[in-house]
């Protein structure tokens, strides 16, 4: 069974930074692609930031420049670290994994004071 584990969230100031980590219980090139979603209060979940299989990398508008999706295969891990913090970053990060199937981590909360 597939289990993606998120960690590295928390509370920091605007202009700040953190790294997201999602552990996935698996090597991580089984999934065709690897993701970060978030969902902020009374918003839709969005797509954040995405890593394919073959490395290619994708980020919405607002975090260009800020954010960066990596991995190390070593681990089975896969990372979005965060830099320039805003509060409209303020959400719940989930890590994505894809394969067919769609498989979902549990959660981080990221909260950025202003």
């Amino acid at each position: 069974q597939v289990q993606l584990v998120e960690s590295g969230g928390g509370l920091v100031q605007a202009g700040g930074s953190l790294r997201l980590a999602c552990v996935v219980s698996g090597n991580i090139f089984w999934f065709s692609a690897m993701g970060w979603y978030r969902q902020a209060p009374g918003k839709q979940r969005e797509l954040v930031a995405s890593l394919t299989r073959d490395g290619s990398t994708n980020y919405v508008e607002s975090v260009k420049g800020r954010f960066t999706i990596s991995r190390d295969t070593s681990k089975n891990t896969v990372y979005l670290q965060m830099h320039s913090l805003k509060s409209e970053d303020t959400a719940v990060y989930y890590c994505n994994a894809q394969r067919g199937a769609s498989y979902w981590g549990q959660g981080t909360q990221v909260t950025v004071s202003s």
